[in-house]
């Protein structure tokens, strides 16, 4: 690039840039980007590098201090190559990002049904196999004592496995990894829906686990690098967030349906139809890729979370069946206490960590995973307890208690929607988190008045608008800040951290909340006969002390939301801003 052409296109172009700033560079050669901190006036390389059938972008005209990111997994039209990026020379910043691959998506909005599909498969089967577990256990001959390991099997590969399973995404490619995640999950469903005993059913659920592991984080993932424009952003977080949300209501409905009126390992082979659906839809609508700067596997670090969030999820799960006091209890969770806090410190020196410090010390991105880590744990206040509540008190059948969630799902969805998309871009999370996290509190507090004789219509119908209000304030909104913003080959893990926070947070407050339950109600019975009534009476108890406990969790999200979330509208991020959606 020599001499300035005499093209009339290029000549307009140079003088717009002359207008721009007077310390114009020398025509036809692209000046380097100024280092931080240079005063204002220089001319960009994105400005010089423009071809002239290239139409200006929103807002041309105006100076650049320096070269912008290349938005990630954009890829712009084809065009004669631009001279290269000089070095960066700054001091104290990153160097700009390199251009990750995809391309702007015309179906995006049926990827997102994709996306929900398979995150609705995961969300759900955390709950419609509680509703199964009565038939299995009839069927399969196994002891209560070893009921609980049809559930905390998948807690503990899900919880314990989803970093890993997100950074595998990342570095092998989120399209591959969401279509291995389908075919495995659905596997493990099908060994499970006719497992002729115990110890397969166990092992099929903790193999749903893992390949859950690797869908959940690609599916959040691909949703990031699928919408970034912020408009249809909110939008495609809010059904998200709905869809999320939801999971464990439609999951009881369903499992209700398909216990009462087929048989119990339906509520296994129904994974099959979501699987097959979703893994279509992906094999036709999704890109392959990954980002060409993916980093390389932490295995230290690998090791350690995963090994960490097993002794923790496995010491809250033990104390579901063992007294606090029980050795094994302890130990496990001290084990875990310790190996996540040497994961932090080795995240601090090691060359390609597997959690980045800077995804988690954002301030908006850290208070999401806080409000995701609390909001799990008091949900099962609800889902769990309030399900005791309608079938033992109020005798209803599965399908009657699923029924009896509808209005909740259908507040969630409808507040979900609304908030991500009118609220929060006016408002900002600050405000709305923390309104969901405080009606979420008020609905559970509210439930501590259910007795024996309350109807649904006028007793447990309110709270449950009002709790599922408060929930898709929290959900989306959340969601969406925790993986706004977020580089290409930091998505896959930003988003593991959102499944991570919810699922270690739902196993905490299980194992709290069953465990404080039984002790009221143990309690109660204490110099009293015990009579029907007076069972009844313990029930209720327990039910109400789990109430006040899961509305004490919401109160401290309250607090924490609206300390940590800074104030106003969402600040645009360097990576966002595209002029339309990316995929990867």
């Amino acid at each position: 690039m020599g001499r300035h052409t005499k093209d009339a296109v290029e000549e307009g172009r140079a003088e717009r840039i002359a207008a721009a700033s007077e310390q114009l560079a020398t025509p036809g050669r692209a000046s380097a980007p100024d280092p931080p901190g240079a005063g204002a006036g220089r001319i960009s390389t994105a400005d010089t590098a423009d071809t002239a059938d290239t139409a200006d972008p929103p807002g041309a005209g105006t100076v650049q201090d320096s070269v912008p990111p290349p938005i990630a997994g954009y890829a712009a039209p084809a065009t004669p190559t631009p001279p290269p990026v000089a070095a960066y020379a700054g001091e104290g910043a990153a160097p700009p990002q390199a251009p990750h691959t995809g391309a702007r998506h015309e179906h995006r909005w049926l990827v997102l049904g994709v996306i929900a599909l398979a995150q609705l498969m995961v969300v759900l089967d955390a709950t419609i196999v509680n509703i199964a577990l009565p038939s299995a256990q009839r069927d399969l001959g196994f002891s209560d004592a070893n009921r609980q390991w049809i559930v905390t099997a998948y807690a503990l590969a899900f919880g314990s496995l989803l970093l890993l399973g997100g950074r595998i995404a990342d570095l092998v490619g989120r399209k591959v990894v969401f279509l291995t995640g389908l075919v495995g999950f659905a596997l493990a469903s099908a060994i499970g829906g006719a497992a002729p005993n115990f110890d397969v059913l166990v092992t099929a659920r903790a193999l749903q686990g893992v390949f859950g592991a690797l869908l959940a984080p690609a599916a959040l993932s691909l949703l990031t690098t699928t919408f970034t424009d912020p408009k249809e952003r909110a939008k495609a977080f809010g059904i998200y967030g709905a869809v999320a949300g939801t999971g464990g209501a439609v999951g009881l409905l369903l499992g209700g349906l398909l216990t009462e009126y087929l048989d119990w390992r339906w509520c296994l082979y129904v994974n099959l139809l979501f699987a097959t659906l979703a893994f279509i839809g992906a094999l036709r609508l999704l890109h392959p890729g990954a980002p060409p700067d993916r980093p390389r596997l932490d295995i230290p670090g690998t090791l350690l979370v995963s090994a960490g969030l097993f002794c923790i999820v496995y010491g809250f799960s033990n104390a579901q069946t063992h007294a606090w006091s029980s050795d094994r209890t302890w130990g496990f969770l001290a084990a875990g206490g310790v190996l996540l806090a040497a994961f932090a410190g080795w995240q601090t020196r090691a060359a390609h960590p597997l959690l980045p410090l800077r995804v988690v010390l954002d301030r908006d991105r850290g208070a999401s995973y806080l409000a995701m880590f609390i909001s799990g744990a008091g949900m099962f206040g609800v889902f769990l307890f309030l399900t005791y509540y309608l079938q033992q008190i109020l005798r209803y059948s599965p399908v009657q208690t699923g029924l009896a969630f509808l209005p909740m799902v259908f507040a969630m969805i409808v507040s979900s929607v609304t908030a991500q998309n009118k609220l929060v871009p006016k408002l900002g999370a600050r405000p709305i988190v923390p309104v969901g996290m405080g009606l979420g509190a008020a609905g559970l507090a509210w439930m501590t008045a259910l007795d024996a004789t309350s109807g649904y219509a006028t007793h447990v119908l309110p709270p449950l608008l009002v709790m599922g209000v408060g929930m898709g304030l929290i959900f989306a909104p959340a969601m969406s800040v925790a993986t706004a913003g977020v580089a290409a080959h930091d998505a896959g893990v930003a988003s593991a951290m959102v499944n991570t926070s919810q699922q270690v947070g739902g196993s905490i407050g299980t194992a709290l909340l069953n465990t404080l339950a039984t002790s009221a109600a143990a309690n109660y019975l204490v110099g009293k006969q015990p009579t029907p009534a007076v069972r009844v009476s313990a029930q209720l108890q327990s039910y109400s002390t789990a109430y006040w406990w899961s509305a004490s969790f919401f109160a401290l999200g309250l607090l924490v939301s609206v300390t940590l979330y800074r104030k106003g509208p969402p600040r645009p991020h360097p990576s966002e801003g595209a002029p339309g959606p990316a995929h990867m």
